[in-house]
């Protein structure tokens, strides 16, 4: 594709206009709540085995893992947008595919940490065209979990032709799992309060994860978890 052709395509945030007002969906869910409802868990459904806490962490650190960890030396081939040592926050070693939380604790240190996330991930939707997105490629692992999150993107993801045995993914479709992740852990903060006996704030898109037949989308009775 010639570059005056790409260089006349939209830019790919017109396809995402939900990264200007996502973190904002995640703070009205979850500020103002205590400790002992950010940290509630249960075994009683599997949605419930991670906090409110550990789900924001998780969405803050959702893009950055993957726009840096996964896309850097396509995306920030001149500059990083954090520093390695940063970075290692973002995506801690001791906590699974969460924020450090030595680092990131209080619920305003981790809507920062979101917020300097969704940052980064908007400076990509203004400088990369949908076209040129389309050309972008990384590859992943095939697993059960993911073939089950594939049936809700219409494109963008498809079998590596030579072998099969990895998955292609272009930027489009990554920008489209990033918002899916939100949208499905934010629908699982807002199970957590319901089972508590606490009233949702914000009506979330027909999209998700959680959309997917066959996934765990069931909500729980007004204060079943008391």
């Amino acid at each position: 594709m010639s570059q005056s052709k790409m260089a006349s395509s939209p830019q790919l945030r017109t396809m995402f206009p939900d990264y200007w007002r996502i973190n904002s969906l995640v703070r009205a869910e979850v500020s103002e709540l205590d400790d002992s409802i950010l940290d509630w868990t249960s075994d009683r459904w599997g949605w419930s085995g991670w906090s409110i806490r550990q789900q924001t962490s998780h969405m803050a650190s959702v893009p950055v893992r993957w726009l840096i960890g996964k896309w850097a030396d396509q995306l920030f081939s001149d500059k990083l947008p954090m520093s390695p040592t940063r970075y290692a926050i973002f995506d801690s070693k001791q906590h699974d595919r969460r924020l450090d939380d030595q680092v990131f604790w209080r619920i305003e240190e981790i809507l920062s940490a979101l917020d300097e996330a969704i940052c980064i991930s908007k400076r990509v939707l203004i400088n990369t065209t949908i076209q040129k997105a389309r050309t972008m490629v990384v590859y992943r692992a095939p697993s059960d979990q993911w073939n089950l999150m594939r049936t809700v993107h219409p494109d963008g993801i498809s079998p590596d032709p030579k072998t099969g045995a990895m998955i292609r993914m272009d930027l489009v479709a990554t920008f489209r799992h990033i918002q899916n992740e939100f949208y499905t852990h934010i629908f699982n903060v807002q199970r957590a309060k319901i089972a508590l006996g606490i009233e949702r704030i914000v009506k979330l898109p027909d999209a998700g994860y959680h959309k997917a037949i066959g996934w765990d989308s069931k909500m729980p009775a007004w204060n079943e978890a008391r």
